[in-house]
């Protein structure tokens, strides 16, 4: 079995897409993919599955999730070992203490040899780096006041991507790499197991 993290993009953004977790675990077990979880309300959601197919997999999940929802989400696939070399790779770690202001955008293709379309417009502080299928963003004022946004990292690369800031991957990286999520509990780290209902 292979365990998974699923990135929907557009969940529960803005008040215009109200999902619930407890329905969205519901989606990936009717697809019988085992030891669902979710991780916040913002489309997290790891998982185990055959291995196989990875494109559809991930092609199957998004037709799912529009089903039930309604409405279409972008879903990106990872890895634990992809989690762990993004984690690995990024080139703003020792320059940031405040996780907040680290993100991640996860794209759909790799678009390696791309960087130069993804100059900041001129008076913008934020930074990024551009590694395979992942950009790495360091945002020192903060994600609110920021242009290097989604839509900039989409435009300018010709993907669908979502992001996540440094906090969310570290801990995606964790779940990603545990093997008995029936130890896991809600709280403070806002972590959901189980399927419907829970």
């Amino acid at each position: 079995m292979t365990r998974y993290v699923a990135l929907l993009r557009g969940i529960n953004v803005g008040g215009r897409t109200a999902v619930s977790m407890a329905e969205l675990r519901a989606v990936f077990a009717d697809l019988d993919l085992g030891s669902v979880q979710t991780y916040l309300r913002s489309g997290n959601v790891v998982f185990e599955a055959p291995a196989g197919d990875r494109e559809r997999l991930r092609a199957e999940i998004e037709r799912a999730v529009a089903d039930r929802f309604a409405g279409g989400f972008g879903v990106l696939l990872r890895t634990a070992p992809e989690l762990r070399a993004v984690l690995a790779s990024n080139p703003f770690a020792d320059r940031q203490v405040d996780p907040t202001k680290l993100l991640v955008a996860f794209l759909s293709a790799d678009r390696t040899g791309r960087a130069d379309r993804l100059a900041p417009p001129p008076g913008e502080t934020g930074q990024l780096s551009l590694a395979g299928r992942e950009v790495y963003l360091h945002l020192p004022d903060g994600a609110a006041r920021t242009k290097l946004t989604t839509a900039f990292v989409e435009k300018r690369l010709g993907v669908t991507a979502t992001a996540r800031n440094w906090r969310s991957v570290l801990a995606l990286r964790e779940l990603a790499s545990r093997r008995t999520p029936a130890s896991l509990s809600g709280g403070a780290t806002g972590v959901q197991a189980g399927t419907a209902g829970t």
